[in-house]
C-alpha cells in the first residue's frame, strides 16, 4: 500500500473516529451541546494529527478555502451560543467545502481496505465499471 500509517496518523484516525462518534451521539440525543462540542474537539484534533499541523493550518487559512473555513468556524460559534442545529448545518457545509477535493483520494483508499473495499465495490458497482 502506498500510504503509510505512522503512530501519529493512527492516533489521528482514532480521534477522528471518536469525533464522528460523539457528534453522531450528540445529534441523536437531540443536539446535546456538550457531546457536539466534544465531538468537534476530537474531530479537529484528529484532522490536525492526520494531516499534520502545518498542512491543516495551510488548508484552513488558504484563500481558496475561505468560504469553507468561515462557515465551519461560524458553525462552531453557533454551537457554543446554543444554536446547535444551525451550527451543525454550517459545520457540515464547511467540511464539504474544505475537504471536497479529498474525496477521490478517500475513495481510492477505501477501495484498498480488505473487506470494506469489496463491500463498496459491490454496493456501488455500475455497468460502465
Amino acid at each position: 500500500m502506498a500510504y503509510e500509517l505512522t503512530e501519529q496518523k493512527k492516533i489521528g484516525l482514532g480521534l477522528l473516529g471518536f469525533g464522528l462518534f460523539f457528534t453522531f451521539l450528540g445529534v441523536v440525543l437531540f443536539f446535546d451541546r456538550g457531546l457536539l462540542a466534544l465531538g468537534n474537539i476530537f474531530w479537529l484534533t484528529g484532522v490536525a494529527l492526520l494531516l499534520g499541523f502545518r498542512s491543516t493550518w495551510n488548508l484552513i487559512t488558504s484563500k481558496a478555502n475561505i468560504k469553507g473555513s468561515a462557515s465551519f468556524l461560524l458553525g462552531l460559534f453557533f454551537l457554543f451560543v446554543r444554536w446547535p442545529i444551525v451550527g451543525i448545518i454550517l459545520e457540515i457545509y464547511g467540511c464539504l467545502v474544505l475537504f471536497g477535493r479529498f474525496w477521490p483520494s478517500v475513495k481510492a483508499f477505501l477501495y484498498e481496505v480488505p473487506m470494506l473495499g469489496w463491500i463498496i465495490r459491490f454496493l456501488f458497482w455500475t455497468a460502465e465499471s
